[in-house]
């Protein structure tokens, strides 16, 4: 799990650096086709044409447009904030999915967990602080990054009752790869040599931390493994101090252990679930 999360963390300090340069279109879009492209080569030979079965294709659908609308508003956040508080803002997604739960899944929701809820969006105001250099309309596209992965997480959910993962995570690549690929002509600039080889680092290393992480749930049921999920704020806090030069003031290493803290409160108490 630690390995995943490293991979994720330089991974989108690999998306920020490459969209200094090139579009963010273009950057996820190489990202898709290179992440899908691997995954086609390992999972045809093993699984053959069954693998793009799926009973609900319409969830795939929206899954897959949610990580594009994920990956579209984060890198497009991260040219212009730092890596460490974007990763925070986004780690708001587990207090959102305990939100959302409710009315979506039916879910009972303590009140203590609606008190994590709040005190993680006032993580991220201690973060963005009104009236602070990071409160700009630009923040917002990683408030909106927090929810698009929220309701991607949520569909994951149903889709787990009925797809395999190796199915729903390559038709979200497949799908992602679709919809950018339509526009990502437009968009497009021929890279550097050197930076054609960040560009092909950028997939392997999204197809190798999800395959990491898979192998981590193998292991270890989601309960344990989870609070280790909040090492890619340390991860992300020293790729973005090392490579951009960038260490969060007192204000946002507050914010990060706020919103730390209350996605611990979610995860340690969940409400007894009762059988009927």
């Amino acid at each position: 799990m630690c390995g995943a999360i490293f991979l994720f963390a330089g991974s989108d300090a690999l998306s920020k650096y490459l969209a200094g340069f090139y579009a963010v279109v273009m950057v996820i879009w190489v990202r898709y086709v290179i992440h899908s492209g691997l995954m086609l080569a390992v999972l045809l030979p093993r699984s053959g044409l069954s693998i793009f079965k799926t009973r609900n294709p319409g969830l795939q659908l929206l899954r897959g447009l949610c990580m594009v609308g994920t990956n579209m508003l984060f890198i497009s956040a991260l040219r212009y904030i730092p890596l460490a508080e974007g990763t925070a803002i986004v780690y708001l997604t587990p207090l959102i999915v305990t939100a959302l739960s409710g009315p979506l899944l039916g879910e009972r929701i303590t009140s203590l967990q609606w008190a994590a809820v709040l005190l993680g969006f006032i993580g991220v105001l201690v973060i963005l602080r009104p009236g602070g250099a990071l409160f700009t309309p630009v923040s917002l596209l990683a408030v909106g990054a927090a929810f698009t992965f929220s309701l991607y997480q949520l569909i994951t959910r149903k889709l787990n009752a009925t797809d395999s993962s190796a199915t729903t995570n390559l038709l979200s690549g497949l799908i992602g790869s679709a919809v950018l690929g339509g526009i990502a002509p437009f968009f497009w600039q021929s890279p550097s040599a050197y930076h054609s080889v960040l560009l092909l680092g950028l997939g392997i290393s999204a197809l190798l931390s999800h395959l990491l992480m898979t192998e981590a749930y193998h292991h270890a049921n989601p309960s344990t493994l989870a609070p280790f999920t909040y090492g890619q704020l340390i991860f992300a806090g020293l790729i973005g101090y090392v490579v951009f030069g960038h260490m969060p003031d007192i204000y946002g290493f507050s914010g990060i252990a706020i919103i730390c803290a209350s996605g611990m409160l979610v995860l340690w108490h969940k409400p007894k679930q009762t059988v009927a």
